[in-house]
């Protein structure tokens, strides 16, 4: 997949998979990571 020139905001779930995790895999595909984060939703 290329995201390159794609602005991705990452929201990871704590039990699932995290937000920096999803982060990392965006920008290895190309795109400007604009938040990052992990919520817990119960």
């Amino acid at each position: 997949m290329n995201l390159q020139g794609k602005k991705i905001i990452a929201l990871g779930e704590r039990d699932g998979i995290q937000g920096s995790a999803i982060a990392e895999c965006a920008r290895s595909a190309g795109a400007e990571v604009v938040l990052e984060t992990t919520y817990c939703f119960v």
